[in-house]
């Protein structure tokens, strides 16, 4: 809790604090509870309302450096503590003047018990005030929180079941977006429906662009084999006991289906799943993409129980200690290392990867993940799965039979039925304009093949992934493909 947080570094004399909110007309409250309980005087300043204490105006100064040389405990006893709470002052903070005088008010407020926050939505402190301000997070709301916001408005409890689905569907929400949802679906409906509150927290997470709810129709059974990786993780999302599971690497040749494995994981857990853009997160402010990081890992653990899905997880960590990048994706990677490690919500993890060797080894030593798996191109049984699947997709249901398919994935079986609805043209036909990806990049595929072999678990079968002692005969293949694209 805020308060709480704040209580104690208020006691212990930190003259600087910055709170990290998008809150904060609720983070102003919760100070203001918290400094009447003390009867301690707060003073805020926005630059739209100037100097206001206990919801009165008396200063209407919007100049931030009148703001900043603000002296709350001026002639008065230097025994009584004094708040001046800055409104967004993060945009203010790249003028030296004001940089200069808040640090010798920040130096001063320690003799005279007046303590500085800011309220800001990111954390961008520049480097001269660094060590005079600590840093917290304003939470957003628990479980026990929205319950009281969703019994509020709904004028009494919600029936025990339908109030369990609500609060999974609002879990992530700020209280303002709560709010606005659950009087969205009374307004709608009459009463409070989940699925009401996950259409505006979905718009709500695509519109900060970090992470993105994904919403499908995928299940385990529109994939072929796979057989040993749907046991693992279904199994492993069932558990309910003390001890969350972690998450899983999957690793595969492009086109076998690792994308469609996460996506239809999370219908078939029924767990939201969220999709991890690491390229969405890099911004040009300096401490914007570390910041973006850290918000989109606190969006999934308020989201848990969820899924949270990092696609091509090599590709977007491909200019960590390059020229021009700065140590930027270096953090980024680090902060993500770390939340791996010490994460306690439940957050189960799904990351692909075509090439995992261009990752340090720390990324998947053991308590980050429970298995990394590898999905080798498909054997015999599991092409003929897949063909099944992809003729229904594509209404192919009196087509002949399949064309000649060495070392063919998933997705290009997918691609040949679609190409055969396409044109109207049978499958052997369509099957002369597919070429695998198995001889576009023999050498590429090979190669992970044989790094998977003694590293990685078997995708299909229980086990160390153990690979072909023949390349020639694809029947041989212990491992499975999927029949969506990767």
């Amino acid at each position: 809790m805020l308060k709480e947080k704040l209580s104690e570094l208020i006691c212990a004399a930190f003259s600087g604090i910055w709170i990290v909110t998008h809150e904060p007309e609720e983070a102003i409250r919760e100070i203001h509870g918290l400094t009447k309980s003390r009867e301690w005087q707060t003073t805020t300043w926005s630059i739209a309302e100037g100097f206001k204490c206990s919801g009165q105006a008396i200063d209407q100064s919007h100049d931030p450096l009148s703001a900043a040389r603000y002296l709350v405990g001026t002639g008065l006893d230097g025994m009584t503590t004094r708040l001046l709470v800055l409104r967004n002052f993060h945009k203010f903070l790249g003028n030296p003047e004001i940089i200069q005088t808040l640090s010798q008010r920040l130096h001063e407020g320690k003799a005279v018990r007046s303590i500085l926050i800011i309220l800001a939505p990111v954390l961008q402190i520049p480097t001269e005030l660094e060590k005079q301000f600590v840093v917290i997070d304003h939470e957003l709301p628990n479980r026990s929180q929205l319950a009281a916001i969703a019994e509020d408005l709904n004028g009494g409890p919600l029936p025990d079941l339908l109030q369990c689905q609500v609060l999974d569907a609002a879990s992530g929400l700020t209280r303002g977006e709560a709010e606005g949802a659950f009087a969205l679906s009374l307004a709608r409906h009459g009463q409070i429906r989940p699925a009401t509150v996950f259409e505006l927290k979905a718009q709500s997470l695509a519109r900060n662009g970090l992470v993105k709810v994904h919403k499908g129709n995928e299940r385990f059974r529109d994939l072929g084999g796979l057989y040993a990786l749907k046991s693992f993780a279904s199994k492993a999302l069932e558990t309910r006991g003390s001890v969350p599971p972690r998450g899983i690497v999957l690793l595969s040749v492009p086109g076998c289906g690792k994308s469609a494995f996460a996506k239809a994981l999370g219908n078939e857990a029924g767990r939201p799943l969220l999709h991890l853009d690491i390229g969405a997160l890099m911004g040009s402010l300096v401490g914007q993409s570390e910041t973006n990081i850290r918000q989109a890992l606190k969006i999934a653990e308020a989201m848990s129980p969820c899924i949270l899905f990092i696609d091509e997880v090599e590709k977007g960590f491909s200019g960590m200690g390059g020229q021009g990048d700065s140590g930027v994706t270096a953090r980024i990677f680090g902060t993500l290392l770390t939340w791996l490690a010490d994460k306690t919500s439940d957050v189960f993890v799904v990351v692909t990867a075509n090439d995992i060797s261009k990752l340090p080894p720390e990324f998947t030593r053991a308590e980050r993940f429970d298995g990394v798996f590898f999905i080798d191109l498909p054997d015999r049984k599991e092409k003929d799965s897949v063909w099944e699947l992809a003729k229904q997709r594509f209404g192919l249901f009196e087509c002949d039979d399949h064309p000649v398919d060495t070392d063919w994935t998933g997705a290009e079986i997918t691609s040949c039925c679609r190409l055969a609805s396409l044109l109207e043209i049978p499958l052997k036909e369509a099957a002369q304009l597919v070429v695998p990806v198995a001889k576009t990049a023999h050498e590429s595929v090979e190669h992970l093949r044989q790094w998977a072999q003694g590293r990685c678990l078997s995708a299909n079968q229980p086990g160390i992934y153990q690979g072909n002692s023949s390349k020639s005969s694809p029947s041989r293949r212990s491992i499975s493909s999927a029949a969506s694209p990767n």
